[in-house]
């Protein structure tokens, strides 16, 4: 998502606990995608469905309207990276699904990510899933006090790219949240160990590596949002609401619920845990 010039804002712990509930309720609206998700069913059901489940507890989809993007989710399939609008085609056996969505509730935005795999896919997909989710961790890792953005780009980098040669997208990247969902510092996946910003306490990030399976290149649609990789390989992402801490980083988001419900379905594939 495109975001306006911000600054870098701290958050009080009672902001903090207000915002892990803002991140809990998108794992959960997440959670009922990973219950429903198969073969057959359109992005467009699973548009009408987060919304739904958002407005029934009390928030707000940010994502809709938001600089006049039309959908709730976004749902980006196989070559798409990020910023997918949801269709009425039907998604089938071997499609790799992003759902990327971000609700308001009291006053704070929660923003993440997470990607299905549907049925079968080649060993080289479901390793791409595999790096993509561990690489999200291992900037994670790095998000403490008195780090650098750089410290957090370069762990993301070195897994995925340095080690194994996928494609990290240089024109998008993660970011800084609250009131608004896209706040200072940016957060890119490549960089330096040390340069960029420092890192303070209570400052909370949207860290989102965003891994394609062959060059790191991408073009946007003419839709001006729908972003692909140039040579029509997967892609994947991941993202978590994360806040900087002394010694270990908090993650605000839950991915253990949406992992029991990926697990529960059989319709997903969870052989790359």
């Amino acid at each position: 998502m495109r975001r306006p010039n911000g600054m870098m804002i701290c958050k009080t712990e009672t902001e903090i606990a207000l915002m892990k509930e803002a991140a809990t309720l998108v794992s959960k609206t997440l959670t009922e995608v990973a219950k429903i998700l198969k073969p057959g069913i359109t992005t467009m059901q699973l548009d009408t469905l987060c919304a739904t489940f958002v407005k029934d507890h009390k928030a707000i989809p940010s994502f809709f309207n938001y600089n006049g993007y039309p959908h709730n989710i976004c749902a980006s399939v196989n070559d798409v990276v990020v910023h997918g609008f949801p269709t009425n085609t039907a998604l089938k056996e071997g499609d790799v699904v992003s759902i990327d969505m971000g609700v308001i509730l009291n006053g704070w935005h929660g923003d993440h990510a997470y990607t299905f795999i549907l049925g079968e896919v080649s060993n080289e997909i479901k390793q791409l899933v595999k790096i993509t989710k561990e690489s999200l961790y291992k900037g994670i890792e790095k998000a403490i006090v008195n780090n650098r953005v750089g410290d957090i780009a370069f762990a993301i980098q070195e897994h995925t790219e340095k080690k194994y040669g996928y494609g990290v997208v240089r024109e998008l990247v993660g970011h800084g949240l609250g009131r608004n969902l896209h706040e200072d510092p940016q957060v890119p996946n490549y960089g330096k160990r040390g340069s960029g910003v420092k890192l303070k306490d209570n400052l909370v990030l949207a860290i989102e590596p965003m891994i394609n399976l062959g060059t790191k290149d991408v073009f946007t649609d003419n839709d001006g949002w729908t972003v692909r990789t140039k040579d029509g390989k997967v892609s994947v992402h991941f993202e978590h609401d994360v806040c900087v801490k002394k010694n270990k980083a908090l993650i605000l988001s839950d991915y253990s619920i949406i992992e029991t419900a990926e697990k529960a379905n059989s319709n997903l594939n969870t052989s790359y845990y």
